[in-house]
């Protein structure tokens, strides 16, 4: 198709934007044909009278920018129009056609929550990545963030969100969600995704963020007695739990202290791996709020942005073996 002068100015201009350089790495590095082949038998087929329905690719494409930039239904739709990098990635030519509105987006979304299609989303990036070599099974690591809720009643409802709850987290008050996620001990991807209200405690969520071939098992202070509970005694893994921080405190000043003191810190430096694809989630996708009421919503979208993210972590290592193998 030939290219409009808007996109040939756009493509001459001399400097590349982090905004081009971030929507070019997540093209790249992401499993497209396999992710619309999942999502195609569910797809409107167009049968009939009527306008035809927007090709499933151009969708997904809209759905993952949305994601990756934060944005609401209306906000990525302004988006389209306002920006050629999103264009460019969602592969809209203003000159011979209109942008998909929001509407048409919110559609897509709720086919993809109906069906469960984001965690077979999570699920496709996740075997293309153990196909690279880059997802590892000897050792998970634990962890759970908390993700606020809108707390006010002013709302249609005029109430708050009944499957949300509060919690506390040293001395301040939360309200919202949990995201437990499982990650491998070695990439530093996640493997696993479970949403539940605020106020679960994560050492219950354990067993359902193993995947049950991993040996070493790691987790912060919140999951001691992992061990001793009902649904993980059988389980063969080597549980590697940091110690309390008033235990730790405690620790005598002698040689075996120390020793002592110096392994809680080799146990902090491989639980840090978890820490980033919260980072990306929360800090580069903008998700520290949850946008809809209820934990199934909630955990579809959890599916499709640590899906992402993963895809985001494993970008420079994806990228590396495509020039590989196109050299």
């Amino acid at each position: 198709m030939q290219s409009s002068f808007s996109e040939l100015e756009y493509a001459a201009k001399k400097k590349q934007t982090r905004r081009d350089r971030f929507l070019a790495g997540i093209d790249a590095v992401t499993p497209w044909s396999a992710l619309v082949a999942e999502i195609e038998p569910f797809y409107p087929k167009g049968e009939g009278r009527g306008r035809p329905p927007i090709g499933v690719g151009r969708m997904l494409r809209m759905y993952v920018a949305q994601q990756c930039f934060g944005l609401s239904d209306e906000g990525i739709e302004d988006a389209l129009y306002d920006s050629q990098a999103i264009r460019g990635f969602v592969g809209v030519d203003l000159a011979r056609e209109a942008a998909p509105d929001a509407t048409t987006l919110l559609k897509f979304r709720r086919l993809l929550e109906t069906h469960g299609l984001t965690c077979k989303i999570f699920e496709v990036i996740k075997a293309h990545l153990a196909e690279k070599g880059l997802m590892m099974r000897e050792g998970t690591i634990v962890d759970a963030t908390l993700i606020a809720a809108p707390p006010s009643t002013k709302n249609r409802a005029k109430a708050r969100d009944p499957e949300m709850h509060q919690t506390k987290k040293g001395n301040q008050w939360y309200f919202g969600m949990k995201a437990h996620i499982g990650v491998d001990a070695e990439s530093g991807l996640v493997h696993a995704v479970v949403a539940t209200a605020a106020n679960t405690s994560d050492v219950s969520q354990t067993h359902k963020l193993l995947h049950g071939e991993e040996t070493e098992v790691l987790g912060d202070a919140g999951y001691q007695g992992v061990e001793k509970r009902k649904e993980n005694r059988d389980n063969k893994a080597t549980w590697h739990i940091a110690m309390k921080r008033s235990k730790r405190k405690a620790l005598p000043a002698n040689r075996l202290g120390k020793l002592l003191d110096e392994l809680e810190r080799v146990k902090a430096s491989i639980r840090a791996k978890v820490e980033h694809p919260f980072h990306v989630v929360k800090n580069l996708f903008k998700h520290k709020k949850t946008r809809y009421r209820g934990l199934a919503k909630n955990e579809a979208q959890l599916f499709t942005l640590f899906g992402l993210a993963n895809l985001f972590l494993a970008r420079r290592p994806l990228l590396a073996l495509q020039a590989r193998g196109a050299s």
